[in-house]
Parts: structure tokens; sequence; C-alpha cells
């Protein structure tokens, strides 16, 4: 049976080397075996002439190659001193070629650094690029203003949150790869079943044997590679030339936005927590200078933010667990800017054209039809009520937008409207802002549902939940898919954004976490590990795409709205602030210059004016407004065709005709390294060391933020105090106190005096003393006195930190409270295993959904605080008593089979 997988690419290492006539790039895999040759010409000044040699080199033939190409362009031949052929430069892969006025550049990838790992497939961040001039100095055709298109090129900086892949789709979801893999694989099977029946049928008119090619079809594998999502990706248009000449090994697409991975240990198992956020290449730009959306229905600041979750525990994706779910963020869907020919903080908001057919929130929401399927619940959180009109201006606009757009749509695929002020919530000093946010959560995540590769695990009909019943979404054979999502947004899709979306992801997180059986209810609380990781991934990037689009960090943080933020929060807030306004001011103009030259929003020539002196890239962003369209578009049938036929499915995931051309198929044998995830990710054929194959930095929930005192339940879920946790209030790690607190465990402090011990205790509430009871699993061992040293094993006793160890301290006068806590814990302890078998004698009838412990150990009384002795039958204590004997000199008399065996012994040794 045929299986389906992603096709690794085939270049992941490039070596560019150079003569006076051309450049030789020559790209290999990973393991050195098979190897590219491309060659650039560098004789043309302002043509990218390029050959792709359709061979696949191995080792020895690229060696001999280079070795020609060495000897054939030195200048004397013989010549041993002077070489034909340098090195210039060693890549991992080509970001794209550029033109300004001159002749070509091509910018390679110099250096990476790996950021989180999905089933094996490695995610790299872009750490440095070089950016290398093709034709040679005899042909250079100089230009006067040639240095500053490249010094604007490079503003833009590749080093900072640009990711790539080498055989994972980063442009689409996880959703997306996974369904297209199975697509791939069903559609092989029925291509496969059809050639075995023209197999049965020619083997039958031929009289040959029909098993002779039984076992064929299982020798080959199914490797697809699918085209990306032109959206999201940056480098498209600087691939455009080279894109239909070379083999797609060649091609490496990249994203911009945020990737962020962290490991949540649930009692050592470890559980990856990634989040990958892909901004936008489509009207994309800073803060005031793009808003709104332009005429094919692109928004400013559109990110759509996936959260995945996987047990990392099996690697790969058709064994093991996967889950992802995705929410969008962006400005609102209309013609909208805001005036910054004055220097003011909050700029008035300005209709710029009249739509009142929602021609523009149409096309935009056709996209998300097509990507997500229905619903498409919109969040809006601006304000309602101002003393002066500023975003209420956009509410007033987009809330007709949606109801003339509803009125043509079926009534099960409406779009949902969700209107919030949520900055005048958090001005009440009654209202909590993160509860109200919570119920929207809940209420969303019910309706579009989540992605999960795996169909429902047992534990949920023995622990079922109410809420797990009335789940969204569309359940398949082999999991569940989302349909739909949510989009989000405020006027800067910023601070209120990223914490309204930090709390849908929060619930969807602790869905996922059920469906795959790591909790035992869809429900997560603040102050727990888990939760602080998420809320400090979820900070990262919206600290990222906050100064992407901004220029800042955030201004207001989850802390905020929980308003637990230290004082010195505020006065940051204060500086980012301000440094949104410097950045506003003074440099986003030239970084959005910088946007549309690498995008080739703008491509200079000499027959038109430069980028720096257009008075405003309007046009630029707005192209179909200087064209008349050729067929206008329906008001009332505003969907793009066939989207609803399959709603509420998304419609580029289904296995139409359409799609399938976005698909190349290709035949490899099951062992092929273009498939072999194993071997690419654990490169058995290389010497490795420890910094290069553990070189990634991944936030651990026990190092980071389980407490590092004794007697602490592990488990990430357990609501902890603040004065508990790894972290302190202002986020920095209380590393120091950890390691002065390991040191000082085995040093036996001196316990404390009994009135601090009682009015500690008297302060504690119930509860706080029945967990202080527990005892840790990382407590200081007791060294054990040996027998007859009583007095030394008393102050050895009495020298332990009993406090800190079992929360109380038994002295030779112990209080009442010390007692009370002792009793408490003898009781808890000899109670821990048994099993209460009394109710279930006297109630005969079958109980459903109740879980009959056992005990752990063979001994029925065993625990860790009480043990029963084992019990030694008379052979055995009389055989131990005589041993004891020997070693005391008292030697028994031997019987006759001693005697025997004594003889025997000596006739082998001696005789």
């Amino acid at each position: 049976m045929p299986l389906s997988a992603a096709i690794i690419s085939g270049v992941q290492k490039l070596v560019l080397y150079e003569t006076r006539a051309r450049y030789f790039l020559v790209g290999s895999n990973h393991a050195q075996t098979k190897h590219r040759v491309l060659k650039i010409d560098r004789t043309e000044p302002k043509d990218l002439v390029i050959i792709d040699d359709k061979h696949v080199y191995n080792q020895q033939e690229v060696r001999e190659l280079l070795g020609r190409l060495d000897l054939g362009n030195r200048t004397k031949i013989g010549q041993k001193g002077s070489s034909g052929l340098s090195r210039a430069v060693s890549a991992y892969g080509i970001v794209g070629f550029v033109r300004f006025l001159e002749g070509y550049y091509i910018v390679l990838i110099t250096k990476r650094r790996k950021m989180a790992d999905i089933g094996g497939h490695s995610i790299y961040k872009i750490e440095d690029t070089n950016m290398i001039y093709i034709p040679n100095d005899s042909v250079r055709v100089t230009h006067p203003d040639e240095a500053r298109y490249v010094r604007i090129f490079q503003n833009v900086d590749l080093s900072s949150n640009f990711y790539f892949s080498y055989s994972y789709d980063l442009s689409h979801s996880l959703q997306y790869n996974l369904t297209l893999l199975n697509n791939t694989y069903d559609l092989c099977e029925v291509e496969e079943e059809k050639k075995k029946e023209e197999v049965h049928t020619q083997n039958q008119q031929d009289s040959f044997d029909i098993f002779e090619d039984e076992g064929l079809p299982t020798q080959v594998v199914e490797g697809i590679r699918n085209e990306p999502y032109a959206k999201y990706v940056w480098n498209g248009k600087l691939l455009e030339k080279i894109k239909d000449v070379v083999h797609p090994d060649w091609l490496m697409y990249i994203i911009h936005g945020f990737c962020g991975q962290s490991k949540l240990l649930i009692y050592g198992r470890p559980v990856h927590v990634t989040l990958i956020a892909r901004r936008s290449s489509k009207f994309a730009g800073t803060r005031f200078l793009k808003r709104g959306a332009n005429c094919e229905g692109d928004v400013a600041n559109e990110v759509e933010t996936e959260q995945i979750i996987h047990d990392a525990s099996v690697m790969s994706f058709t064994a093991g667990s996967y889950s992802s779910y995705v929410q969008v963020r962006g400005s609102v869907p209309l013609y909208w800017s805001q005036d910054i020919s004055t220097m003011m903080p909050k700029p008035p908001i300005r209709l710029d054209q009249a739509d009142p057919y929602a021609h523009v929130a149409a096309l935009h929401f056709d996209q998300m039809l097509q990507r997500f399927g229905s619903p498409i619940i919109i969040l809006n959180l601006v304000k309602k009520r101002e003393k002066r009109k500023h975003e209420k201006i956009l509410s007033e606009e987009l809330f007709p937008a949606i109801i003339n757009l509803n009125q043509f749509l079926p009534p099960d695929h409406c779009i949902d409207y969700i209107a919030w002020d949520m900055a005048r919530y958090t001005k009440s000093k009654l209202c909590n802002v993160l509860d109200r946010l919570s119920l929207i959560a809940e209420n969303v995540v019910k309706r579009t549902g989540f992605f999960i590769n795996r169909s429902d695990f047992y534990c949920h009909t023995l622990r079922p939940d109410e809420r797990w019943g009335d789940l969204g979404g569309y359940v398949m054979s082999h999991g569940r898919v989302q349909t739909g999502v949510l989009r989000t947004n405020c006027v800067d899709c910023l601070d209120r954004t990223n914490t309204a979306q930090f709390m849908v992801g929060k619930c969807a997180l602790a869905y996922q976490l059920y469906a795959l059986g790591m909790i035992d209810k869809p429900k997560l609380q603040f102050d727990t590990d888990c939760v602080r990781l998420f809320e400090e991934l979820y900070e990262d990037h919206g600290d990222t795409l906050s100064l992407q689009y901004g220029g800042s960090q955030l201004v207001h943080r989850v802390k905020t709205y929980r308003k637990i933020a230290p004082w010195t929060q505020h006065s940051k807030d204060i500086m980012q602030t301000l440094s949104r306004y410097y950045s506003n001011a003074f440099s986003d103009a030239d970084r959005q210059d910088a946007i549309n030259l690498f995008l080739q929003v703008f491509q200079p020539s000499d027959s038109k004016p430069h980028l720096w002196e257009l008075p405003t890239d309007f046009y630029l962003h707005q192209r179909n407004t200087m064209e008349l369209p050729l067929q206008r578009r329906s008001y009332t049938y505003w969907w793009s065709e066939g989207i609803l036929s399959y709603l509420p499915l998304p419609y580029d995931e289904v296995p139409c005709e359409e799609n399938k051309k976005n698909v190349a198929v290709k035949r490899l044998n099951r062992y092929d390294e273009n498939i072999d995830i194993y071997t690419e990710f654990f490169k058995p054929y290389e010497l490795s060391s420890f910094d290069d194959t553990f070189c990634m930095a991944m936030t651990n929930s026990a190092r980071e933020f389980m407490p590092k005192t004794v007697g602490i339940d592990p488990s990430p879920f357990t609501v902890r105090k603040p004065e508990e946790t790894g972290k302190s209030v202002l986020g920095k790690s209380n590393k120091e106190e950890a390691v002065l607190q390991r040191k000082t465990a085995a040093s036996a402090p001196p316990p404390p005096s009994e009135e601090a011990i009682s009015s500690s205790s008297e302060d504690d509430s119930e509860e706080d003393r029945e967990d202080d009871g527990t005892v840790s699993q990382r407590s200081t061992p007791i060294k054990l006195a040996e027998p007859g040293d009583s007095t030394r094993a008393q102050e050895d006793f009495q020298h332990q930190p009993m406090r800190e160890t079992y929360g109380l301290n038994l002295s030779e006068f112990p209080t009442e409270d010390d007692t009370m806590i002792y009793r408490r814990f003898v009781h808890l302890g000899q109670n821990q295993h048994k099993v209460e078998r009394t109710a279930q004698a006297t109630d005969t009838r079958h109980l459903e959904n109740v879980i009959n412990l056992s005990p752990v150990s063979y001994f029925p009384e065993d625990s860790i605080y009480e043990v029963q002795l084992p019990k030694v039958d008379k052979t055995s204590r009389e055989l131990f008593e005589s041993h004891i004997q020997m070693g005391q000199g008292l030697v028994r008399t031997l019987c006759r089979e001693d005697v025997l065996m004594y003889r025997e012994y000596i006739k082998n040794r001696y005789m």
C-alpha cells in the first residue's frame, strides 16, 4: 500500500564558485550524496542568464567537474600557482535574485538557527545573508542611484524574524499539510487499485500467475510537493525569474512573522507547544502608512497565528499525535486611512472612498471562506463610546457591510459579528476583562473546533465532559478538522488584539490537551506552569509583531488586563508609547520604502520616477484602480465559484480538480533520501557534536516555571502562588535562589522557633496546611546512623530541615499544631494506596465510569509511609541462621551430602 510524504529539498548546502565568466552554484543534500549545479552567466550586464544542469552528480563526479573547471579557467595552462576557480561563499539557501538599475544580485542565506521542530521537520530562522553582484566588473555599467537602492533594499533586515524549512510548508497550516497528505494517499490508493485490476485482467488473459506482481505496489511511496500560499511568501517575486527554469529543489520560500517553541513537561512526558505567525506580504507596511484594505481585499497587518501542540515522544506525522488551532488578526476591511501630515499621537481616521455594496469587504471574506471555511467570526474590539468620534467611525461602517454580505449567504454559513468595547470595559473597576474574554473564547472554540490527527481516545469515554460533546468543527475518520476561524481586530491590531488572541488560544490549548489525553477536563487556570509558559510565548509573539508593524513592543500586556502588573511596568509602558510614536514619525517612511522594494511592489526603471520621488505609494498597492475591469464582480454572489458547495470545509483543502494542480506527486522508493525524515532528522551519516545537535534553546516548563522548593506538586496544571513560582513577578528567573537553596539543603540549618511555627500555621488556611503536608519527591535523604550510636543518630535527625521537607518540626516536646499535622500526614499515608471495598461489597450493582484503584505493590499494606514485613519460610530462615553462625565461628556438623560434595571438589581441584 503506498504512503504519502513531503519531499525533502535536495539542496540544503550551497557553495558558490566563481570564474571571470561564470558563477557555479553547487547545491547538495545534507548527506552530501547528491549534488546539483547551477551556472550563472557573468558576461550579461543587465539580464539574468541561468542554466540548470539537469544531471545529479555524486561526490566524486562533482569533484572531477570542479577540477576540470579550475584547470580550464587558469590563465596559463599547467601553472600551479594561479587558480581559475575560486570559492566565493558557503550558504544554506537562495533568497532570490533582484535587479535595480544595473545588473542582478543574488541573495544567499549564510547563517541560520534552528527554532522549532514539527514531526522531524526543522524550522530555521535566517541569521545572516550575503548580497552578491553577479556581472563581472569588466561589463558593469554603473548608475549613480544604484547604491541608494541597495541601501533601501538592505533596510529590510533579513536576520530579523524570517523563517524557512527544507521539508515543511510554512506558508500553510498544519491542518492543510496533513490533509493534503491524506488526500494524496487516498487518491494514490484509488489509482493503485485500478492498476491492480488492470494487472489482474491482463494476467488472466495471458494465463500468468497473478501473485507474481502482488507485492509490487508496496515497494513505492508517493512523495508530494505542493505550491506555497502566495499571500504569506515574502520572496515569491524574487524567485519569479527562475521559477520555471530551475529544478524545484533550488526554490526555497521564506515567511515573515514569528516562530517559537516551548517544552511542556507533564510528569516527564514532553509536549511541544509551537507558535507560528505568518505575516501577509499583500498590502504590507508599517503603522499609519498602511491602514484598512486595498482594492483586492488584502488588509493591512494581516497575520495568521497557529498554535501547534504535539506529543514530542513520537516524531512521525503518521504515528504521532498532532493538534493545531488557527486564528487571524487584521485591519478593518474598509477603505480608510489616517492623516499623518500633522505630528500628533492619534491622527484622525477618515474613510477614503464610499463603498455602499461592501465590495472590498466581500473580496476579503471571500479569501477567508476559501482558506478557512465557515463560520467566519469577527471580534471587533474598537471603542463604541467616545466624546469625539474616532474609532467608532470604523464600527459604524463595518457592521452594515457585514449585514449586507450576510443577506446573500445561506443562514448556516453567515459571518458572525461580535462587537465589544474592550478599552471601556478595562477602565471599569467592577468588571473583569479576562472573564468576559474567556466566555467569548469558549463560544468561539466550540463553534470552530480545532484540528487533531487522531480520533477520540478511550479516556474521553471513561471521563466524559459535557463541553466535549457539543464541540464544533468537522469530525472525520482520522480525527477532527477546524472549520472557520476567528478574526480579531482593533484599530492597530496590537495590544488589545494580542490579549484577546491569547485568551482564545488558552481556551483552545485546554481542548487540545484534553483531546491528546493530557488533562481530565478542557479547562486551564491562570498561575499554572502551563499557562505561564503559554503566556510568555504569546507575549514574545505579540512583541515581535508589534515591532514589525508599530516600531515598539506591546504597551498593554496580559498582566495589565489582569491588573497584577508591577508598578515599574507603567514607566515601561510610557517608554514603549514614546518609542512607537518616534518610530511612526521618523523611521516608518524609510521602512515602508524598503518593504515596497523587497516585495517588488516597486521595480526601479530609468523610464519612471524613483521610489523616493513618489508622493505616495497608494497606486503601487492599488493596481486595479488604474485598470478598467473587464468584468464587474457581482454584488450578490460575491464569493468565488464552488466555495459554497463544500462549506463548512475550506475549499483549499478539498480534493477537487483545481487543488490537484497545486500538488506535484512523485513516485519514489520507500528508502529514498528525499522522503526519509528519520535520516534527515537524526543524521546517522555524519559525526556531530552536542552543541550542534542540541543548539535549540527551548523554554522548559520544569526548568523555568516549576518551583525549586521541595514538597511541590510537579504537575504543570497546578495553581501556584506568585512567591512559589520559578519566575518572579518581573519575569526574571530566580536561578540564584534555586542554586543557593540546593546548596543549603544539605547543610542542615537550625530549625525555626516554635513561636514562628505556630504563627505561620495560624495564618495558613486549611487547604494550605493539607498541601504543605505532602511529601516531596526531591527531598534530601536522611543519613541513617549505625546501630548502637543513638546519640549521633538523634543529633542528625534533629538537624534535618524537617520544616522544609514535611511542613512540621518534631522536637522533643512538639506543639499541638505539629502533632495534628503529623497525625494527618500519617493518616493520609496509610490510606494512600488502600482501596475502599466496603461500598462495593454492599452495592453489587455495576457502576459505569468508576475507576477502581488497585495497590501498586504486591503487599497490600505497602506505601511510602508504611512497609509490611515480608514473610519468610522456615527453610530460608534456617539457612540464614546457619550462615550467621558460620560467620561467628560456630560451625555445625557436616552431613553426608556436604562431605561428598567436598571430596568431589578436592578431587577435581588437585587430582
